[in-house]
């Protein structure tokens, strides 16, 4: 049985160990990555989601049976029902596999987690993979709630006036 790594905020652990991992109220599954050799592959997704607002977050470790149906493939793409054996062996041939996600979907019972993890807080890619030296989208969704967001959206709106 693989193991695998769903990020979570450090003040839900109390929470997340009596009652295991709950599906949210706008997520049909738990998003997690397979545990591979890479570290930085396995918590790639640390940063992106600090900016949901999180000080801290913390690994959620669990074991799923391989035999189990997924939902795998890249963030923004179509994403496959598949096997979980079937996704992690996708995920380790892949040239580049930044962007990869897993969506379990269901519940992860508190008897399937193994252990809760403190990471560096530094791991991973902001806003995409591969984001640097490219300006970030300026519509009112990607930047509504961002920090300096009405800065960035007039920075990037002098700058097409100037071109």
């Amino acid at each position: 049985m693989p193991i695998l790594v769903h990020l979570a905020d450090e003040k839900n652990t109390a929470k997340i160990l009596k009652n295991g991992i709950k599906t949210g109220r706008y997520h049909s599954g738990i998003y997690c990555m397979p545990v591979l050799q890479n570290f930085f592959v396995t918590h790639q997704w640390l940063r992106e989601l600090k900016q949901g607002g999180a000080r801290t977050l913390v690994g959620i470790y669990f074991r799923v049976h391989s035999s189990e149906k997924v939902y795998a493939g890249k963030y923004g793409k179509p994403h496959r029902h598949i096997t979980l054996g079937t996704a992690i062996k996708e995920i380790m041939e892949m040239d580049d596999p930044l962007g990869y996600e897993l969506i379990v979907p269901r519940k992860i019972e508190a008897d399937e987690i193994t252990k809760i993890k403190q990471l560096p807080q530094t791991l991973g890619w902001r806003h995409m993979p591969y984001s640097h030296n490219r300006p970030p989208c300026n519509c009112e969704y990607c930047l509504k709630g961002t920090i300096k967001g009405r800065r960035t959206r007039n920075r990037l709106n002098d700058e097409e006036a100037d071109s």
